[in-house]
């Protein structure tokens, strides 16, 4: 990773990178419908090749080989793949539940109440994420949460 090129090229040929965020198709894979799920975060592959996309958007296709797929990954997608990496069970627009009373200066939101995950927090310890709550976003950790449709909910890989 070339540090001091944030706007421009900053994986090279061959790099090994890392997904910060599941991948879906964004109509660009072809044999798959628009929004099919294709890669989860944390999944690592090889870049093989850069370009750009409209001119002004530096995009990497990168082979996952473990998943057999290649897929055009954006700058702010990828870390190297030797980074540290903390892995999360939610993600952004993840629907949850917390498992507490979390107070705020206007009262409190009563344990059960659904939220949804605006951002996740990796670069902290414990791992922590913003949530939307009705009215109002908080920053929790990842311990006081719950998915808010345990039925549907799909636990991350290990």
């Amino acid at each position: 990773m070339i540090d001091e090129r944030y706007d421009e090229e900053r994986f090279e040929f061959g790099e090994r990178v890392r997904l910060t965020r599941n991948v879906r198709n964004d109509g660009t894979y072809p044999g798959m419908d628009v929004g099919d799920f294709l890669l989860r975060r944390g999944s690592v592959g090889n870049v093989i090749e850069v370009g750009t996309f409209l001119q002004d958007q530096v995009i990497y296709t990168v082979h996952f080989l473990d998943a057999g797929r290649m897929v055009g990954c954006r700058a702010e997608e990828l870390i190297p793949a030797d980074a540290p990496w903390n892995p999360s069970r939610f993600e952004f627009r993840d629907q949850v539940v917390c498992t507490i009373d979390i107070p705020t200066q206007e009262g409190s939101f009563p344990a059960g109440t659904q939220g949804e995950i605006l951002k996740v927090l990796r670069d902290s310890d414990p791992l922590l994420y913003h949530v939307r709550f009705p009215g109002k976003t908080m920053q929790v950790p990842e311990s006081v949460l719950e998915p808010a449709d345990p039925a549907t909910f799909k636990e991350p890989e290990a």
